[in-house]
Order: structure tokens, then C-alpha cells, then sequence
């Protein structure tokens, strides 16, 4: 089997009616962009690019757990040594966003700082976006990290969520 690998920017696939299953898990670019309307536009299309019997299956972050939870707390816990660290400033409860730096090291040991603006989603919000895109059936999981499976009930203390929706 041959894969092609495409780069394009999610907010603007050239892609319509093509493809039976979308996956984005670790977020993709969803829900990384600055603005929800830049969000919706990811979702909106990735489900123009798909055939009208699919599935969309992706990870988001979990609102609910910031609501019970240190968002710098659980990053601290799953950093090993070598891997980037994380520093959240603020988690804004208003908008569900948490501006973040993260250190990382590149292969030639030089230290680079990423800003993230990230948005966080209550699985109901999450529920009418893809209901309003024309998705039927929408189920919702717990993501452990590395481990993605309808066994896990979404519960406050996941980090992400694992979303399947069909059309």
C-alpha cells in the first residue's frame, strides 16, 4: 500500500467528499489555533473532506480537568528528563484558553521557547460543534497519554478527551 503524505493548513483542505476516516489525536492542530473560529474552521474542514458515511476520530484537550485540577502540576509529572519542560501562565476560565511556554532542545542541544495558546472544550461543547457540522453519533472518551481506548470513561482527571464521531 502506497501513503501520501500531504502538507496543508488545516483551516483550508483542498479536499471535498474524499476520504471515509479522519484522524487527529495529540491535538493536531486542533485546538492549538488562536481563535474558536479558527478551531471551527479546522472541523468544519476536515468534515468537508469527508464521505458522508465516515468517522472523525481526534483528541482535544479536557476542560474538566483544569476546572479540578494544576494543568502545570500534571506537565511537571510527565516530563522525564531530556524532554521539554512547561510553564503555564494563566489558565483564563472565561475562555477556556491556557497561555503556555514550553522549553524544548533541539539535536544540537540549542534551547528554543514555543508560546501556545491553547483552548480547552467541555465535551457538550464539543458534542454541538460536531452536531452542528452534521455528525450523528458522537462518543467521548478518556485519553490516557500514548493509550486511546473506548474502554476509558471521560472522567475530570483526563488530561485530553478522545472524541468518535460518525456522519
Amino acid at each position: 500500500m502506497k501513503i501520501d503524505f500531504l502538507r496543508h493548513d488545516a483551516r483550508n483542505l483542498p479536499f471535498d467528499n474524499e476520504f471515509d476516516v479522519a484522524i487527529m489525536i495529540c491535538e493536531g492542530a486542533f485546538p492549538l489555533m488562536e481563535t474558536d473560529e479558527m478551531n471551527f474552521e479546522i472541523l468544519k474542514n476536515v468534515t468537508r473532506s469527508l464521505k458522508q458515511q465516515s468517522k472523525f476520530i481526534f483528541t482535544t484537550l479536557n476542560a474538566l480537568f483544569p476546572l479540578y485540577h494544576s494543568v502545570q502540576e500534571f506537565c511537571d509529572s510527565t516530563t522525564d528528563e531530556g524532554n521539554a519542560t512547561y510553564k503555564s501562565s494563566t489558565f483564563n476560565l472565561m475562555t477556556f484558553r491556557d497561555f503556555n511556554m514550553t522549553e524544548v532542545t533541539d539535536d544540537l542541544g540549542n534551547k528554543k521557547n514555543l508560546e501556545a495558546n491553547e483552548r480547552y472544550y467541555v465535551p457538550s461543547e464539543i458534542t454541538w460543534l460536531l452536531k452542528s457540522l452534521g455528525f450523528k453519533k458522537i462518543e467521548i472518551f478518556g485519553a490516557k497519554l500514548g493509550a486511546f481506548s473506548r474502554e476509558d470513561k471521560l472522567t475530570t482527571t483526563d488530561f485530553e478527551m478522545l472524541v468518535i464521531a460518525e456522519r
